[in-house]
Order: structure tokens, then sequence, then C-alpha cells
């Protein structure tokens, strides 16, 4: 398991920046499908992928909007933040083996604990494919959690 510590709100800044990473594998891919039931052929299908506009199977939107999820949950402000609010635009198709990094910068601090966060994905060549901005209420104060070990799951 692993230790992480949050920011909590009183300790956050405008242009604090923070990120995390993640390559996109097969597994990745059937399981978001198993679990979201999002079953587009585009996904999942190579015979169909290869007619479309992309040539290829490419991940769900919405894998990288889960991403973004864990990055502000697990890095920056961490545990203990709650979502209230999150806008994306997919500027570019994300393909299986690609790298993604998430890319978070506070933009505002708001009333109440709330705070705006750019967030932004890039690929592995540095490719912006999802611009996006959060709304979130930060922790109030600073805490150490352990995160929970998952099980090992097969696909099969």
């Amino acid at each position: 398991m692993s230790q992480v510590t949050n920011v909590p709100y009183g300790d956050l800044e405008v242009g604090q920046k923070a990120s995390y990473s993640k390559t996109v594998e097969e597994k990745d891919i059937q399981l978001f499908a198993a679990l979201s039931g999002d079953h587009n052929p585009v996904h999942l299908d190579p015979e169909f992928a290869a007619r479309s506009p992309y040539k290829e199977r490419i991940a769900h939107g919405m894998f990288s909007g889960a991403l973004i999820s864990a990055a502000v949950a697990c890095t920056m402000p961490g545990p203990g933040t709650i979502y209230l609010g999150q806008t994306m635009q997919f500027t570019r198709a994300v393909k299986l083996g690609d790298t993604l990094t998430v890319r978070l910068e506070i933009l505002e601090k708001l009333p109440k604990f709330r705070v705006r966060i750019a967030t932004r994905v890039y690929n592995q060549r540095d490719e912006l494919v999802v611009d996006g901005e959060a709304e979130i209420l930060a922790p109030r104060r600073q805490q150490s959690v352990e995160l929970t070990r998952l099980p090992t799951i097969s696909i099969g």
C-alpha cells in the first residue's frame, strides 16, 4: 500500500500544479467497457474500428475523465476532495499504448472551500487530448491515508 497526504484548502495556491500518469492497456479498455456498459465497437472491435475515422481502436473518452478524477482524488488536493463539477473537451483520440499525463493547475480559490482546477490530459507526444476544468470542494485539514490495495482482476 502507499500513503498519500492531501493538500488542504488553506495550503492550496493559485498556480500550484500536480500531475498523474498512466499507460492505456488492453485490460483498461475491457474493464472500463465492463464497468461503464459502453460496448461501442470502436473501443472493442478491431475490424469495426479499422473502418472508423481513427483506423484503429480508441479508448473511451471518459477513461481520460476517470484519470482526471484519480489525479484530483489521489494527487491534488488528494484524499477528502469532493467533486462538484467537471467540463471536458476531447481534442484528440487516445489509443491503446498511449501514456496519458493529467496536469492539474489551481486556477481560483472560491468561498466555502471550493476550488477551480484546470484539468488537461496529454499523451506521450505532449499533445493535448482533453482540455477541461473541475470545481471541487477541497479538504479542510491535512491528513495522510493509506490507499486501499485493490484485488487482482483478471479478464478471460
